[in-house]
């Protein structure tokens, strides 16, 4: 789908992203330089995010950092999706019985999977993850599981694909039949491709038709996961898709249930 550009909403959305990114309160020319904008236009910019609420500014630094009004749409967000409310307790399972790193995963389109739950190891996993952060579409396990149960041309997949960034990254060719091998088992098993002496491992959350657009992932150490535990812990994350799938499956029954209920009382 091509989409007509709006530079001023693009640049607004990357300033939001930094300071998410960064952490840090940062100054007009630190995020115009970070983000190659003409400081005057950044400095425009922040000002509408300012008065929007989306951004704060010090007085006395004239720092800017995310602000409050962040808060109110992420709460929005999340309260409008069952997801993370439905996989918290089975990634948390997952991540105390085999010492992993256990994610929740939201997949709206073929540059970013974004991350929507999450439950620690505390294990030292060489992964940088919280809430809300976005990683390559295609990256890794997760990735493959992307490719096999989605139905994006062959040749964005391709082009996107050919832009990631591994420790040892696989040929394309033999990505593919990776890809057709997740397709017919069902899951995804990474082992120090993305990254060195770490395993991921990813499955799709079934839906009842058309492509996913949401997988489970977890991520440990290779050298307590071997070939043995790692195939037993993808099987018990198929089993804990399957059972977020369903719960989410009948929890959208029940809404449609209402809202028709409620329809047919303001006819009547």
């Amino acid at each position: 789908m091509n989409l007509r550009a709006v530079p001023a909403v693009t640049r607004a959305i990357a300033i939001l992203r930094l300071l998410g990114r960064t952490r840090a309160p940062m100054g007009v020319k630190a995020i115009s330089q970070a983000l190659d904008l003409v400081p005057s236009t950044g400095l425009h910019i922040l000002r509408v995010l300012v008065a929007e609420e989306l951004v704060k500014v010090d007085p006395v630094t004239k720092q800017y950092s995310l602000g409050s009004g962040m808060l109110a749409l992420a709460r929005t967000a999340l309260e409008s999706n069952d997801f993370p409310t439905l996989v918290q307790p089975r990634i948390d399972d997952l991540s105390r019985r085999y010492g992993v790193t256990a994610i929740g995963v939201e997949l709206p389109n073929l540059q970013h999977m974004i991350v929507v739950a999450l439950s620690r190891t505390q294990a030292p996993v060489r992964l940088h993850v919280d809430v809300g952060s976005r990683f390559p579409a295609l990256i890794s396990a997760t990735g493959r599981c992307v490719a096999a149960f989605t139905d994006h041309p062959k040749a964005e997949v391709e082009k996107h694909f050919r832009a990631l960034r591994w420790h040892n990254a696989p040929s394309y060719e033999a990505w593919c039949k990776d890809v057709e091998t997740v397709r017919r088992q069902g899951f995804s098993i990474d082992r120090g491709n993305y990254i060195a002496g770490v395993t991921i491992v990813a499955v799709p959350v079934p839906t009842e038709r058309g492509p996913i657009s949401r997988s489970l992932a977890s991520v440990g150490i290779s050298g307590q996961l071997d070939r043995t535990r790692t195939i037993e812990l993808a099987h018990d994350m198929q089993e804990a898709a399957k059972a977020v799938a369903a719960r989410n499956q009948s929890g959208d029954t029940v809404k449609n249930s209402r809202k028709a209920a409620s329809a047919e009382s303001f006819r009547s």
